[in-house]
């Protein structure tokens, strides 16, 4: 059953603890599974990653097969629907234009002994993305994961996808077209992304894999982190919505099933001062699921990871949102300003009741690949900085040499280091 918390009971402290310590994060038990198909896939190349694929997606591929041409993505896009392209088209451009402001600056000073030092921003030279096609195929992700990555200045986006029984999407494809995907491969789960870290013809290594995906995918990603860039370890959806008694309780429960639908182990959490709205809300959505297609996974993410708290006052729900760093806080309330200015640990934030979480999925522009499993407390959403590098650099002529010389050598000798005290030395000597 869902969990009712009350702020006013006595254990509230301890049961709210354990809530924010359940990050629903896959079992462990996959760990040995994925190790072994990374080290399959690192010794036995596309033949692994081809057997792996007719097993698990039923689909037999060649290194002549495995990616999709040109005249296939071209066939697939104008299969799309007049009104689903213009939909896509005018999500493109949102995600394009608020990406395009986040490129960060090159900069660089010089101090009065002219010492010039500064940094430079560049961009990986290949990233993968991978988007997932199993519960369904987003072509959502295929935007968020590679416009970022084509704004920062990526040379080539290879995307990996998987076809289960060989269907390929449409939308999935005309979604890669608007966001400069330069190669698709039919590939998914851990052997994708061992393809993609360790290249393994015709699947081309790559700098940076970005992307969600299942336990399988997620645990490949931390395992080869090091190997290769990742943007994050990413676990099932969460939402976090606070309300007052302005909000409409059937309203609530669409954006807490928006979430539900999406994993068994997905949460939705509703955090109220309004006793009256928490009980609608939970009406709300026992009205609901029976009519979502997806029921039978939101029913079983409400019932077994689902929370309704009851604070006293709202005052209390900064630190209770703090604590479980969700990856979407929807702050459905009269005036959502105060509350935001005090959240500090959150994904991506909606403000009031006419912005809903789907939105961001799709067309707000902000970007939807966000820290899950209380990260959110240490990291950000995917942006146009994970794909670039800070490379800082520094020139010091003579006069600002001569001005460092000494304290250079004086720490080197502390710590020990002859050969860098000599690297300086052997200079001042002229």
């Amino acid at each position: 059953m869902m969990l009712r918390l009350r702020s006013a009971d006595a254990d509230f402290a301890a049961r709210f603890a354990a809530l924010v310590a359940d990050t629903r994060e896959p079992d462990r038990g996959v760990s040995g599974q994925v190790a072994a198909i990374l080290e399959r896939v690192r010794k036995e190349g596309f033949a692994a990653v081809a057997e792996l694929t007719q097993r698990f997606d039923r689909v037999e591929l060649t290194a002549g097969s495995a990616e999709v041409g040109r005249a296939e993505r071209d066939a697939a896009v104008a299969r799309v629907p007049a009104e689903a392209r213009a939909a896509l088209e005018l999500a493109a451009a949102r995600i394009r234009a608020f990406h395009e402001v986040q490129r960060p600056a090159d900069g660089e000073h010089a101090d009065a002994t002219g010492v010039r030092a500064g940094w430079r921003w560049t961009a990986v030279e290949r990233a993968g993305l991978y988007v997932p096609g199993g519960r369904a195929a987003y072509p959502s992700s295929v935007l968020m994961n590679a416009i970022p990555a084509q704004v920062a200045g990526v040379d080539e986006l290879v995307m990996v996808m998987p076809t289960p029984d060989g269907r390929l999407n449409p939308l999935a494809m005309l979604a890669a077209d608007l966001a400069g995907v330069s190669r698709i491969f039919r590939i998914g789960g851990a052997q994708a992304i061992a393809a993609l870290a360790y290249g393994t013809a015709p699947v081309p290594k790559c700098d940076m894999i970005v992307g969600p995906g299942n336990a399988w995918v997620a645990e490949a990603k931390r395992q080869l982190y090091g190997t290769v860039g990742i943007d994050m370890v990413a676990g099932p959806s969460e939402i976090l919505v606070i309300a007052d008694a302005s909000a409409r309780p059937d309203w609530i429960a669409a954006d807490l099933l928006s979430q539900a639908e999406h994993d068994p182990v997905a949460q939705s959490i509703l955090i109220t001062d309004s006793p009256t709205l928490a009980d609608a809300v939970a009406d709300w959505v026992e009205r609901l699921l029976p009519a979502l297609s997806t029921g039978e996974a939101a029913r079983e993410s409400w019932d077994n990871y689902g929370a309704i708290i009851l604070v006293r006052d709202l005052a209390e729900a900064a630190p209770l949102a703090n604590a479980l760093a969700a990856e979407h806080l929807e702050l459905m309330l009269a005036d959502p300003k105060p509350l935001f200015e005090v959240v500090r640990h959150a994904g991506s934030i909606f403000l009031g009741a006419h912005t809903p979480e789907p939105v961001g999925d799709y067309i707000g522009g902000p970007n939807h690949v966000l820290p899950t499993g209380r990260r959110a407390r240490f990291s950000g959403g995917l942006g146009v900085h994970n794909f670039l590098k800070r490379t800082t650099w520094l020139e010091a002529g003579a006069d600002g040499f001569a001005a460092l010389a000494h304290a250079t050598a004086t720490l080197a000798d502390a710590e020990g280091l002859p050969a860098h005290a000599l690297s300086i030395r052997i200079r001042a000597r002229g």
